[in-house]
């Protein structure tokens, strides 16, 4: 089989300075923080998350406040404290690295109850002066809705942590966008909330933009937020396809392993797949180091390689599925030896048209393709196809098109 390089043009917007930017954005929110200010921290595969999160936390020390951070992950990372801290700190939001402490508990308080249940709250962040706020704004994998993944769901399910996340995954996905709402507003409404810090990346996952809200704003805000991010979002080229294989998954690249709507499978029981792309067979081949064992989203995928399945963490791939209800994206699929008995397997069963491939569902601007996908995206308009095929090779038994220990290293910069 041999592959031809197609690369994407996707959106380029990479902010020039991002602390400055920061300052600026917080300047003009025209708010003196008072007291103790906590700052959310917990979401993976930011960009610049570090620089992001040192820099509001210098803003804040400057203006009289005194900032920490709080890992804000819902059920995330074992529902442990332990768990959660270290997740923040393999981010490098480290005491060190940002200059500010980190306060990292499973306790909540409640803060009320909407009509599908209670709602609560991180306790360091109901006990402190002010909560900033701060995410990526982005599409939802589970749902559609004028707010999907940003400042409002790090509010409900982040800061709420497994309590929290439970009321909300306990609704059905198309009532999950006005549960979000519901719950949000009542969290607003607490008076406990400072500001936002909302972050919109371009289609190379680098930091685009940032948004600073005010917090009796952040609800009238998402919506435009989340429609300038589709204007960044990165998609596969095509919407109909044989195979695709998946260099690696996990947390790293989106809440699902594998972004839903990159790949088209949401695998929610009485909830539709997506129109498009439609995929016939999905292959995964690794589980990103630093998802530290959470491969959910595992169960989107029809093969894995034995990598993979042993790099699961079953205990706290559970807890993150089980509070979702979505069982089936940890259901493990066919399992075969390396990479090269997936392609030559899927190969012998599904023949060799239509296949492409991907380092992951979050790092689109180069991608592999077979000859035939490759003619149809020569006269795309954001595609540029090498003329010149390579050959599929491996390197005891792995693909060489990802090749090293991390396989996202070579577009993840």
């Amino acid at each position: 089989m041999h592959l031809f390089r197609v690369d994407q043009e996707l959106v380029s917007n990479p902010l020039a300075d991002v602390e400055g930017e920061v300052w600026c954005q917080l300047d003009g929110l025209g708010i003196s923080p008072r007291g103790r200010i906590a700052i959310t921290a917990g979401s993976r595969g930011i960009a610049n998350i570090v620089r992001i999160t040192k820099a509001a936390g210098d803003w804040l020390r400057d203006r009289g406040a005194e900032p920490f951070l709080v890992p804000c992950m819902g059920s995330h990372n074992g529902a442990t404290a332990e768990g959660q801290r270290a997740m923040v700190e393999s981010l490098g939001l480290t005491e060190a690295a940002t200059g500010m402490e980190i306060r990292s508990d499973m306790g909540v308080v409640k803060i009320g109850t909407v009509a599908s249940g209670d709602v609560w709250m991180d306790r360091h962040c109901f006990e402190s002066d002010g909560v900033l706020v701060l995410n990526r704004v982005k599409l939802h994998t589970g749902f559609a809705g004028s707010v999907q993944s940003g400042l409002t769901k790090m509010m409900v399910v982040g800061m709420g942590k497994i309590r929290s996340a439970e009321t909300f995954h306990s609704a059905s996905n198309p009532q999950m966008k006005d549960m979000l709402l519901e719950m949000g507003a009542l969290l607003v409404g607490s008076g406990k909330i400072f500001a936002g810090l909302a972050i919109l990346e371009d289609g190379f996952d680098r930091t685009a933009e940032l948004h600073a809200v005010a917090a009796g704003d952040i609800l009238a805000r998402e919506p435009a937020l989340l429609a300038r991010h589709l204007d960044y979002f990165p998609a596969l080229p095509c919407d109909e396809l044989g195979v695709l294989v998946v260099g690696e998954i996990g947390k790293t690249f989106s809440g699902t392993g594998m972004d839903t709507n990159v790949i088209g499978r949401r695998g929610v029981v009485g909830c539709e797949d997506l129109e498009r792309p439609r995929i016939r067979v999905i292959a995964a081949l690794a589980l990103s180091a630093a998802s530290q064992g959470n491969a959910i989203g595992v169960g989107l995928a029809d093969f894995i390689t034995r990598e993979l399945r042993e790099a699961i963490d079953e205990r706290k791939t559970f807890l993150n599925v089980f509070t979702t209800g979505e069982m089936r994206r940890m259901a493990i699929p066919c399992t075969l030896e390396d990479d090269r008995e997936v392609v030559e397997k899927i190969r012998a069963r599904f023949g060799d048209r239509g296949w492409m491939f991907i380092p992951n569902t979050l790092h689109l601007g180069t991608l592999y393709c077979t000859g035939d996908v490759a003619g149809g995206l020569r006269n795309h308009p954001r595609c540029r196809v090498s003329e010149t095929p390579v050959p599929i090779e491996f390197d005891r038994g792995k693909l060489r098109l990802f090749s090293g220990t991390d396989r996202s290293a070579e577009t993840a910069g």
